[in-house]
């Protein structure tokens, strides 16, 4: 009988998080694997999923009042209980601090192997609890097998918290190279462009983004932003305040990534804060020439400066300004910056990432 894995997440609805996920329950699907996936809160996915993958569904919230939340954390709890005890999966592995909680919880009552993913800044989620909450996540992570995490700035982030240095059950496992699909030798846009994918928040930080392409005075350049998100009135604002509507296009979510990435003369991470920037290591796998701001956590350790890209000091606009000049104007810098990129192939190939995930499984079974 082969191993069951189930993989738990609050939706997969888009991020990076979700799109690790999902990749690594097609990967153990295709590898025979019993996969199946289970999330939180009802919500379409935006990732293709073998069809043979079942999705389990807990909860469909309609409302934020406090006790619809009651209600809900109940059903999710009660759900996920009884989904463990009928299946009983050899492993289960969560994503992202709620789902770690949960799944810890119901994993504990049930006696289940489970491993816990935090994805993003703990400064946002386990670091800013107190009390009761404190204690209970403290017991879910030092209970786990293990807590995967892509970068190891992350893990001395959680470590700030005393209560964590203690524990050894930390693991670093960097996030995949996405597959993305054939690229088209079709123009995608009508003049030379800079590159930003992501988001639209704040912690994206693609103001930023715009405010260093106002100062570069690259008149024969445009900036395309491609995203969705809740500062899209913001940064057109910013864009209209700028005069900037006839270089600077948020073009939206867009399917064929990858021609954007080949095409680009330069992609740029402005962010605040990331997790592992899944749109940086896409936009090194085609070979595109890349500028990060050194924001936590993940750009420091990928990206060797100067080597296989640029970075920027956190929130520096000036000097983002005056990178993304140097790299435009210095072939022999931005040939260089892009054939190193694509070395990321290598050290982030989803069997090679896949396989370290594999082997902590069994690892631990």
């Amino acid at each position: 009988m082969s191993t069951e894995i189930l993989f738990v997440i609050n939706t997969l609805q888009g991020g990076g998080a979700e799109r690790v996920l999902s990749t690594l329950a097609t990967y153990f699907h295709q590898h025979k694997y019993r996969v199946e996936i289970v999330c939180l809160n009802s919500a379409i996915s935006i990732y293709k999923l073998p069809n043979d993958i079942n999705i389990t569904y807990l909860v469909n919230r309609k409302s934020e009042h406090l006790a619809y939340r009651i209600f809900y954390a109940a059903q999710s709890f009660f759900r996920l209980l009884n989904l463990l005890m009928k299946k009983k999966p050899d492993c289960v592995v969560s994503f992202m601090t709620t789902a770690n909680l949960w799944t810890g919880l119901t994993c504990l009552l049930t006696s289940t192997t489970y491993i816990v993913s935090e994805r993003t800044t703990p400064d946002h989620t386990i670091n800013q609890f107190t009390g009761f909450l404190k204690w209970f996540s403290f017991k879910i992570y030092s209970k786990s097998k293990a807590i995967v995490l892509p970068a190891k700035g992350i893990e001395d982030c959680i470590k700030k918290n005393k209560a964590y240095q203690q524990l050894g059950n930390f693991k670093i496992i960097k996030n995949p190279v996405n597959t993305l699909g054939n690229v088209s030798s079709t123009p995608i846009h009508s003049k030379k462009f800079i590159l930003g994918v992501g988001r639209l928040s704040y912690e994206k930080g693609f103001d930023q983004l715009i405010a260093a392409f106002a100062n570069s005075n690259l008149y024969d350049t445009d900036l395309l932003i491609a995203g969705e998100g809740a500062e899209l009135e913001a940064l057109n604002l910013q864009i209209e305040a700028l005069n900037l509507q006839n270089r600077v296009k948020l073009i939206g979510a867009k399917q064929n990534l990858q021609d954007y990435y080949s095409q680009a003369q330069l992609f740029v991470l402005p962010s605040r804060n990331e997790g592992y920037p899944n749109a940086l290591i896409e936009a090194m796998s085609m070979g595109c020439p890349c500028i990060a701001m050194d924001c936590e956590f993940g750009p420091s350790e990928i990206i060797n400066h100067e080597n296989n890209g640029l970075l920027i000091a956190d929130k520096n606009i000036e000097e983002l300004s005056k990178a993304i000049v140097k790299v435009l104007t210095d072939p022999v810098l931005k040939n260089k910056l892009a054939a190193n990129a694509k070395l990321i192939n290598n050290t982030n190939s989803l069997n090679y990432i896949s396989y370290q995930w594999e082997k902590l499984i069994f690892s631990i079974n």
